[in-house]
């Protein structure tokens, strides 16, 4: 059964979306379901802090021995900080990806959109457990 914070909001891409000690500013990765589902990661691909994005755009890769996916931007903004640890480490996607293993911190664009995104409960039945 995956891992499934209370305090966070979800995608049905299995995205997460954390909130920062910025109002406006939220972190970004995929969720324990997620990795759980690729297996090992071996590269993520991000994107430039000062890139902005569109609600559902694709904002990077990430490649697991299995298979190379997309990753979907939650919420509409600008990349304000991004993982530079997971150059080197990607694997903390995989032991930790609601803590060390975020990938991006974005500025909100659009505020309301959180109120678009999965509670915990929701993705549960999502996931169907």
């Amino acid at each position: 059964m995956a891992n499934i914070p209370q305090d966070l909001l979800y995608t049905e891409d299995h995205e997460f979306v954390k909130p920062t000690g910025d109002a406006d500013v939220v972190a970004i990765g995929i969720t324990d379901y997620a990795q759980g589902e690729l297996g090992d990661i071996v590269y993520i691909e991000l994107p430039k802090v000062g890139a902005s994005f569109g609600k559902h755009d694709v904002f990077g890769t990430v490649e697991a021995v299995k298979a190379v996916s997309e990753l979907f931007i939650p919420v509409s903004g600008e990349i304000v900080a991004i993982n530079d640890r997971l150059d080197k480490e990607p694997a903390l996607v995989n032991s930790d990806p609601y803590g060390e293993g975020w990938m991006i911190k974005v500025r909100l664009k659009n505020v309301a959109e959180r109120d678009e995104l999965l509670g915990a409960g929701e993705y549960e039945k999502h996931l169907g457990q």
